[in-house]
């Protein structure tokens, strides 16, 4: 694999996937970018072309759509110049669980879980037999917190996170780095498509800070980085709270509470 390896980036016409391209590109990087906005990608890589002479290839793509999907993982199978895969195409969804439309809840499970589990699955194996790569998932700090009440969203991006600890476990002996990023809230188009108004909320922290911040975290081959906590130290309480509890669940009998 090259020194600066091709790095392919899923929805890459706007916000994180956008800022990661520029971020990538100026560390000497060719690019793939994937998303469905063929003009905005195109506006994007010729700007990057003209500032960084990397070179940028372009495939238009809603990760949502089986065919195109597919498309997008023959790439990373064959390419064997790709070494990084950014997974960051991702969408929300507005109103209570209770109105919103099964229909558009198929849709987001599909680009968060679906496409992303698909991708990575893609290029593993390659990265696996060569020994390096990396797989970067952009997933939330909402996948913590029910109480933020962003059921469906947030299990999607449990399912990010879950999926990434799991494979940095089987991923990493093989040489391949597996990092989870959980933003909090992020001034980008996300919100804006789900008809949330983005100045309403609170904190919401500028997209470049961000990706500058998920960036420091992948060089220092972090497993999973959250830009917005200030204190480390709550998320090794949080794990070791977790494995605390692993020899107790792996019981052949219930727990006594429960026994009549």
């Amino acid at each position: 694999m090259a020194e600066n390896p091709t790095v392919l980036i899923t929805g890459a016409s706007s916000g994180i996937g956008a800022t990661y391209a520029d971020r990538f590109a100026r560390r000497g990087h060719d690019l793939v970018l994937v998303a469905r906005d063929k003009e905005r990608m195109e506006v994007l890589a010729a700007r990057l072309r003209d500032e960084t002479g990397v070179a940028i290839d372009i495939l238009q793509a809603d990760l949502t759509n089986p065919g195109e999907l597919a498309v997008v993982e023959t790439r990373l199978r064959d390419d064997r110049r790709i070494g990084v895969l950014v997974n960051n195409a991702g969408a929300a969804l507005g109103g209570a669980f209770v109105t919103q439309a099964a229909d558009d809840v198929g849709r987001l499970v599909a680009l968060n879980t679906t496409a992303v589990v698909r991708l990575a699955s893609a290029v593993a194996p390659r990265f696996a037999e060569a020994g390096e790569g990396a797989i970067v998932n952009i997933s939330s700090v909402v996948g913590l917190a029910p109480e933020f009440g962003m059921s469906v969203y947030g299990a999607t991006k449990a399912f990010v996170t879950f999926l990434s600890q799991g494979l940095s476990f089987e991923l990493g002996p093989k040489g391949v780095y597996v990092q989870a990023v959980l933003p909090a809230a992020t001034r980008t188009e996300i919100w804006e498509r789900a008809s949330i108004d983005v100045n309403a909320l609170p904190l919401v922290m500028e997209v470049g800070e961000l990706v500058d911040a998920a960036l420091v975290g992948f060089d220092r081959r972090e497993p999973v980085t959250i830009p917005p906590l200030h204190d480390a130290g709550q998320w090794d309480a949080y794990q070791t709270a977790r494995q605390t509890m692993l020899p107790g669940i792996r019981q052949e009998h219930a727990a006594a509470r429960y026994q009549a």
